[in-house]
């Protein structure tokens, strides 16, 4: 009950979306990782936005996956109502079944399934629905979700996961974290089609937290795990297409210069990182020699997931020293970079220089925790976390 009265507090980003989705498609898809709040969601705040009745099926609930043992008789009886199906990626046989249902009856609202796994790795969901169906994926909370009753340093060391977050005890969530990745390597990854000993998932999830913010280097992965590198590409894809890490691709330009063309990967929560670090406390983190990549990490997911479909972002790093830690695209074009950095008293560097120069970029950003926001040069300007996303992030969308 807590964390229903909890996730019921907090308006999420995407709810207003979403309910515009319904008077238009058949099918909205709400994606994401486990215990995210997806249910919650649904339940508790769009159940008020859909003008017909509802049924919930959980499929991980046996009582609930019998009833569709004929699901072209269950669906046909009930084509008059909306109906919401928990944890589809246990029943991809379903897809090919619910396009037919829709082709029959096509109203907006028909279906609203919940993933815990991307579209891609949801087997056929893709192809049997396209065209029929829209996506949203709803993330931890972010800062801006939570501000009013957590601080950003709170936030940053428990992440977004609504039951991590109300747990005030470090060991008991620590408890809560360990028993996810179980149920993740064990269970759920399997289910997906990541048919590998759980204790490998555990090892490279793990090894993902210590690289999390670096580049990633596949082949010292593959040496580790005695595998080759292409096993190691497939196993972070399932763990990326599970919400877990992220990937971010380098950005190129055609300059002659010789770009780093390896990817950077993060670990997408920071409660989830500091687990797999061995952290239970905030203090724990501070003498961490993991500090600087865990900021990163924690600022680029923030302005990622703020940053919507209306932006794209990279990395951009040269072989001879340009870098910046994320370049903001929109309309095919940098219109901004972020540097960050984990001090109150940043300074330009000359590889931000270099990049900024490289990429001609106009607006260009220090991001820390608690600096004023206030421009250092012509060009290049300082805010804390929470200013560039209620004010500079806004403006970059706005400019689109």
């Amino acid at each position: 009950m807590i964390i229903i009265y909890i996730c019921s507090m907090i308006t999420r980003q995407i709810v207003n979306e979403i309910s515009e989705y319904l008077d238009y498609f058949p099918v909205i898809g709400v994606v994401g990782p486990r215990q995210v709040g997806k249910t919650t969601l649904v339940k508790e705040t769009l159940y008020a936005s859909i003008s017909k009745d509802v049924e919930y099926l959980d499929l991980e609930n046996p009582q609930d996956e019998a009833k569709l043992t004929d699901p072209v008789l269950y669906f046909t009886s009930r084509q008059n109502k909306c109906i919401i199906l928990d944890e589809i990626q246990r029943r991809p046989d379903l897809f090919p079944i619910l396009r037919s249902m829709i082709d029959m009856h096509r109203v907006p609202a028909r279906f609203i399934i919940l993933g815990s796994a991307s579209p891609e790795l949801i087997r056929d969901s893709s192809e049997s629905l396209a065209g029929r169906i829209v996506y949203e994926e709803l993330h931890p909370f972010h800062l801006l979700e939570i501000e009013d009753l957590y601080d950003y340093t709170y936030h940053w060391f428990t992440g977004g996961f609504p039951d991590a977050m109300r747990i005030k005890s470090p060991k008991i969530r620590h408890v809560w974290f360990t028993n996810f990745v179980r149920t993740y390597v064990e269970r759920d990854l399997p289910l997906l089609g990541l048919n590998v000993d759980p204790q490998i998932i555990r090892k490279i999830w793990t090894m993902c937290a210590h690289m999390s913010g670096s580049l990633l280097n596949y082949s010292n992965i593959a040496k580790s795990l005695g595998v080759t590198s292409p096993t190691v590409k497939r196993y972070l894809s399932f763990l990326e297409q599970a919400y877990l890490i992220r990937l971010l691709q380098p950005y190129h330009i055609n300059i002659k210069k010789r770009l780093v063309k390896s990817p950077k990967i993060y670990i997408r929560d920071t409660g989830m990182l500091h687990h797999l670090l061995g952290l239970k406390t905030f203090n724990q983190l501070q003498s961490h020699p993991q500090l600087g990549n865990s900021w990163e990490s924690y600022v680029t997911e923030q302005i990622i997931q703020l940053g919507g479909n209306d932006l794209e972002f990279y990395f951009y790093r040269t072989q001879v020293g340009a870098e910046c830690d994320l370049v903001i695209i929109s309309g095919g074009k940098p219109v901004a970079t972020v540097e960050v950095k984990y001090t109150s008293s940043p300074k330009i560097s000359k590889g931000y220089m270099q990049c900024i120069e490289d990429l001609q970029t106009k607006k260009n950003y220090i991001v820390t925790p608690e600096t004023d926001d206030y421009s250092i040069t012509k060009n290049v300007t300082i805010c804390n976390l929470r200013d560039f996303l209620i004010k500079h992030l806004p403006e970059l969308r706005n400019d689109m």
